[in-house]
């Protein structure tokens, strides 16, 4: 272990800590990915193939994975502030 001056606790339990702090992502985040994913495949295909339709279609999904990805990690990041809280009540 080190320890810095300008850190009251060693670099490698921070690290630790800041692991254990950040948590699994939630189904909307995993779905999210997905959609991104899909849609991003949806508008390559149509983009080689000239379907603007298809590719339309890709565009609109790669959108709304955004949207549900950012929905989820916000329910993620409030969750995971109450536990905070609950930690700090109950000390």
């Amino acid at each position: 272990m080190w320890f810095r001056s300008d850190r009251s606790i060693s670099g490698y339990e921070l690290e630790e800590q800041e692991e254990e702090k950040m948590g699994l992502p939630n189904n909307d985040e995993i779905e999210g990915k997905f959609d991104q994913a899909k849609g991003s495949v949806k508008e390559t295909v149509g983009r080689v193939v000239n379907d603007r339709e298809l590719e339309n279609e890709g565009r609109g999904d790669r959108a709304g994975g955004k949207v549900q990805e950012g929905f989820g990690t916000a329910r993620r990041k409030v969750g995971e502030v109450v536990e905070d809280i609950g930690d700090a009540i109950g000390k």
